[in-house]
Order: structure tokens, then sequence, then C-alpha cells
């Protein structure tokens, strides 16, 4: 089996002598094996690429010149498998006949290298059959939801979530978007070849990439979103993003990994957020979650009060706190708890639903349905319906104060900026990466550190005299530093006051991303925080709007959206 990692790559070559090809799409939790034999500061999609080589049995591995990182893997493969066929292929920037001819005589020597260690001889008429066998399926605009996938390697979990959403796929530009077929009708079959292969729709490495917005100002009329996967430090895949985010009109999700499993969580969020958004907008009901509502109602019998009333809970399962909520038709706190999340999410969203009915006075058989949200949302199995927390806290909010347009949430395990017009729905969001710098866990880190409770930090902080600035946003790092200035003997309120001016940069280069706009609300559990809260308002510069309880908001949330699937 050959091993591939670009388009370009002249794979139908190695089909019509009988090899069979696999495009390279690592699924790894670590680097440990590539860290061993390359540098940790690669590109992890490279390592991702070196990790699987040496996790599968790969006869050869074939590579093209597109980055520096690439070429640095081609280096490890060749002084580490000599066993194996390791090629790299310069590709030419442009697409004009000298680089057709170019690259003609760059994939010929490879050929005439693979025939050597192979003992295989290529035929033109062979790789003819091949390509005129490729049968490409047009894909036609839904009724429902067209997403369009572009950046940089954007993955196969991806695409199968989109649709997992009942949201079509309307087309792939990304780097594995790419779509084999070809029209050899001369002649010179190689020629022909080696000119549709490299005419392809161009990648952000070719010199002329105005195909790109060509294709895009075609496929804009029917196109509903855009999401936009990079890779980590990929840099050259961002002025694309930034360039389609001020010119078109179109919603556009930026999802940035490192291509590791860990990801996954929080590209199910966001990538799920952003349809729940999209449905919202062009008033699109979610099929699968309506079907599931529909036989709740038809398995029971949903009890009323004697004045008529139906009841739904709100469930937000958070890293650190599970939230429950209880509304009555009225869309009237009933009764909510706070609890701590603990080694199980789904035993904490158990106990949580115990405490709220104990305190609203009712069981279980008088609530109509029940709608979970937050990471652990899927770990409920009591649960009737699942929306993203970014759906809930735009829902929350607003029920909350219908003049909030920007939601500043700080959480135990992220943080995120969301933004909403004046109907309440999510028209922009951003969320920080796999970071806890910033967030209620990196809290109570510090605390722990200080030895304070994490209840008293904020009141602690307001005490501060000196000003002290911890530089690094790292949580591990910034633990370092903190340990440093307690061996120089500073002051326990000017610490705190550093860590707080230090989250409240974070969440300001958040809140750029978005744009800022009043009024601004803040949830989440360090939303308690006075010293926080505070750091953030002389960023901003405005007040902060925070509920009674901050925590609850996405449970309220969850519970308005019971409601609508109700109605």
């Amino acid at each position: 089996m050959i091993g591939y990692t670009c388009k370009y790559a002249p794979i139908e070559i190695f089909t019509s002598l009988g090899v069979k090809v696999k495009r390279i799409e690592p699924n790894v939790t670590s680097y440990d094996k590539a860290e061993t034999i390359m540098h940790t500061n690669l590109c992890s999609y490279v390592k991702g690429v070196l990790e699987d080589v040496i996790m599968n049995d790969y006869e050869g591995v074939i590579l093209t010149s597109c980055c520096d990182s690439t070429r640095r893997l081609y280096d490890t493969l060749k002084d580490n498998f000599p066993d194996k066929f390791i090629y790299i292929l310069d590709l030419p920037r442009k697409v004009n006949e000298e680089s057709v001819k170019l690259y003609e005589d760059t994939v010929k020597e490879m050929l005439y290298s693979y025939e050597r260690f192979s003992r295989k001889i290529f035929d033109e008429k062979k790789l003819k059959e091949v390509c005129d066998s490729l049968k490409v399926q047009s894909i036609k605009p839904s009724k429902g939801l067209n997403i369009g996938l572009m950046g940089a390697r954007c993955n196969d979990g991806i695409i199968e979530l989109v649709k997992s959403y009942d949201a079509n796929v309307l087309f792939n530009i990304s780097c594995t978007g790419d779509e084999r077929k070809y029209d050899l009708k001369s002649e010179n079959i190689y020629h022909e070849y080696i000119k549709d292969l490299l005419s392809k729709l161009p990648c952000l490495h070719m010199t002329d990439i105005s195909e790109r917005e060509s294709f895009l100002e075609e496929q804009k009329k029917n196109l509903d979103g855009i999401v936009y996967h990079t890779v980590k430090f990929c840099d050259i895949y961002s002025y694309e993003y930034a360039y389609i985010k001020e010119n078109y009109d179109i919603p556009v999700l930026k999802v940035e990994t490192d291509y590791t499993k860990q990801c996954e969580g929080q590209i199910k969020t966001r990538v799920e957020a952003f349809i729940e958004a999209l449905k919202a907008k062009n008033g699109i009901g979610d099929d699968v979650m309506e079907k599931r509502i529909d036989d709740r109602l038809n398995s029971k019998d949903i009890m009323e009060d004697t004045t008529g009333k139906r009841y739904v809970m709100g469930i937000d399962s958070g890293s650190t706190s599970t939230n429950a909520v209880i509304l009555d038709s009225d869309k009237k706190i009933v009764a909510y708890t706070v609890v701590r999340t603990g080694a199980k999410s789904s035993e904490s969203a158990k106990r949580a639903l115990d405490e709220v009915l104990k305190k609203a006075g009712m069981d279980r058989e008088r609530l109509s349905l029940i709608v979970s949200t937050g990471y652990g949302r899927v770990s409920i199995p009591f649960a009737d319906k699942e929306v993203t927390e970014i759906s809930c806290h735009g829902k929350g909010a607003h029920y909350i104060n219908s003049k909030i347009r920007t939601i500043i949430d700080i959480g135990g395990q992220d943080s995120k900026v969301i933004k909403l017009n004046e109907k309440g729905e999510v028209i922009d969001f951003v969320m920080n990466d796999k970071c806890a710098a910033g967030t209620g866990r990196f809290l109570e880190m510090m605390a722990r550190t200080l030895e304070i409770d994490i209840k008293d930090m904020g009141p602690e902080s307001l005490k501060w005299k000196e000003s002290i600035k911890i530089s690094s946003m790292c949580s591990v790092f910034a633990e370092s530093e903190v340990i440093s200035l307690i061996a120089q003997n500073k002051e326990k309120a000017d610490i705190i006051h550093a860590l707080n001016q230090s989250i409240s940069s974070k969440t300001n280069a958040l809140l750029g991303r978005v744009g800022k706009e009043s009024e601004f609300m803040m949830t989440g559990g360090v939303a308690k925080n006075i010293g926080v809260v505070k750091a953030l308002e002389e960023k901003i510069g405005e007040k902060l709007f925070i509920s009674d309880e901050p925590e609850i908001v996405g449970a309220i949330g969850a519970a308005l959206f019971g409601f609508e699937g109700l109605e």
C-alpha cells in the first residue's frame, strides 16, 4: 500500500500498476513515537503522518514539496525507513506548459524509481483505463442546509459530523477534497494526465488562486455557510479565511485543530452550534430531534397541573458544575440547582435531577421534556434532546436580558464569546482552543498554589497595591511564575490581581475576534469572581451585566429550547 498526503500526487499511476493507494489521515492521540525521531515543534499534521506511518504497514509514501515541514518529514522518513519507497515530488507553483513539462519529468523520475523498487512496469493504456473508470458524483443543492468545506486538510470526521446534522456538503475544496476526474483523449495520455492533475482547483500554495474565488462566486447563491478548517500554525490558509470573512456575506466557522483525537469534543461543539445557528436563521427544524420529541410525547401522557401548566427541565453538564433548571409554561423558573461535576458526568446529572425535582416538589413524571447541554450533554441518558451550550447561552441570555448582544462565558474548561442579534439568535462565536488558561480550572489551580479558597480570590484581589505582570498565558508556565512570585515574597492580593489581568487580556483577545458590541453579559462560574469581573470591565471599558445566578444561564436556554420543541 502506498500512502499519499497531497491531491497533486499521481496516485492513478500506482493504481494502474496494481498498487493500493491510501490518503494518509492521521487519527492519533499523541506523537510519542514521532517525536522520538522528529523535532517536537514541527507541524502537528506532519507529526501525525509520521506516527501513522510508524504504526501501519505502508510499502511507501509519496509527498509533495508543499511546505518546509513536509520536506522535513521526507528527510525523517528517508533516514528511518530505508526499506520503504519514500519519494517527494517537487511541485510547481504555476500551471502553464513549462510547469506541466517540468512536473511530467518529475513524476517520470518517480515512476522510474518505483519500477526499479517494485519490478513492475508502467503501461499508459492501463493508466487511461483507471482514469476512465473514475466516476465523480455531482452534488446538487438540497432543500436543507448547504455547507461548503474549505481550508487545509478537512478530515473525514468533520465531513461526517456535518452530514450527521442533516446538512448537505455542497463542496469540499480543502486539501482532502480532491475530485479525481480526467479527460484523456489525445494520443499522449501521460502528458494529458499530468496536465489535468496539475490543473485541479488550486490550493493555497499555488501562485494563482483566482479560480478558487471564481468557484466561490459561482457557488455562493446556493451556500448557507462555510466550515473553514486549518491545521494549527498553517498560516497561509488564514489569509483566505480573512478574505472570505471580509468580502462575502456568508457565515463562516473557522475550526483550527492539531489533528489529534482530543480535538473531537470542541470540533463537535463548534460545528453543531454553527449548524444550529444556520438552521435557526433559515427556519429549518432539526428532523432527528423533532422525531425524538414526538416519540417521547407519544410514549406517555404529559401531566399538567390544575392550572394546565407543563414543565421542562434544562440541564447543563459542564466540566466543573452540572446545573439544572425547571421552567413552567409561563417560562418562569420553578427551581434550579448547581452541583459539582464529579468523575462521571452521568452520575452528576442524576444528582442534579434529583435535587432540582426535590426543590420543585415534584416527581420526574411531571416533566414534559428534559433538554441537555454542555460538554457532557451526550452522556445524559435521561435527556430527550441535546443542544450545544453556545445556542443555549444565547437563548438563556436573551431571556434574562433582551438588550444583551455579546456574551462572555468563562466556564471550567473553556472560554467563549458569543454574539447575538436583536432576536437573541447566535450570529457569531469564538472559543478558546485546548488550553485551560483563563478558565475556572486555571483559577482553581492558582488557588491551590496560593493556598486560598477560590471563593475568596475575588475579594482578596481588590486589596492589591503593586502592579505585577504574569507574562505566560499557559496554565503550567503561569503557575511557575506564581511560584516564583511567592518566592519573592510578593503579596497574595497582588499576585491574584495579576492573574485577573492575565485572564482579562486573553478574554479581550477573544472579544476582538467577533467584534465588541454592547451590551455585555458574563456567564459561567467565573462571573462570581468580582476581581475578574472588574479586570474585564476595565479592559472593555463598559459594565458587565451579571445575572443573579450566572451558572444556570445555559440550563435556562436548554429548557427554553425544550418548550420550543413542544410548541
